[in-house]
């Protein structure tokens, strides 16, 4: 890479930290390693990272992980975070993609799953940032989504959203009214998500535009088969 990117890991067990740092140190990327909270933000006010794994227990801390993302995404919507985790439930894969993580990962998958994934992720962002896409202003009724500078408007309103949530609402509003099974709207964000994971994006997607637009029904559910963008 002519310009490594800068992948940070926070994970308190050393032996699993040091094999994550390893396997990215091989792909060519610059890597951080911190064991707590606390130690990654002193970390980021010095260098704040191109992406972060992080764990949700750090020590004392039973959701550490969750406070973290929660600090991250006040300081920047376009952060890539991904939670690398030994939780399992339902309920943590929820809370972690509300909180704006872009992927939710179980310590069960293999180290080079995980680096597919954090490729998927930077190339998500170099398609935003690419020639092609420079410039490009999609205007769909009330909607306004500029993929040069990854903003979002509703009706003048700026509304944030994650790298991951840009795409999926980048796919569906290209086309109203046609609609995007999950598999589809997985390729359109270059992303690998099980239905459950895309359900949750899309959740934490209507609550984004609800927040400044109570009336907002422009991403509607067709059961059976995906979703759709209703243009105004």
């Amino acid at each position: 890479m002519s310009n490594p990117k800068l992948v940070a890991v926070v994970e308190d067990e050393v032996a699993i930290r040091d094999n994550y740092l390893a396997g990215l140190r091989r792909q060519g990327y610059r890597v951080a390693g911190y064991a707590s909270r606390k130690d990654a933000l002193a970390g980021f006010e010095n260098r704040f990272p191109d992406l972060v794994i992080i764990d949700i227990n750090l020590g004392t801390e039973v959701e550490g992980g969750f406070e973290l993302c929660r600090e991250l995404r006040a300081r920047s919507t376009q952060l890539p975070i991904i939670f690398l985790t030994a939780r399992e439930s339902e309920l943590d894969v929820v809370s972690g993609l509300r909180l704006g993580a872009d992927d939710y990962l179980t310590k069960r998958v293999s180290l080079e799953h995980l680096l597919a994934r954090v490729a998927a992720l930077f190339r998500r962002i170099e398609a935003l940032r690419s020639n092609d896409a420079a410039g490009e202003r999609i205007e769909k009724g009330s909607l306004v989504l500029d993929r040069d500078r990854m903003a979002v408007q509703w009706r003048g309103q700026p509304v944030a959203l994650t790298v991951t949530e840009f795409w999926v609402v980048h796919a569906l509003a290209q086309h109203p009214g046609h609609v995007r099974s999950r598999e589809q709207l997985m390729a359109a964000a270059n992303a690998v998500l099980d239905d459950g994971t895309v359900t949750s994006q899309v959740k934490r997607i209507r609550a984004k535009f609800l927040a400044v637009d109570a009336a907002f029904d422009a991403i509607q559910t067709v059961y059976g088969m995906g979703y759709r963008w209703h243009a105004d």
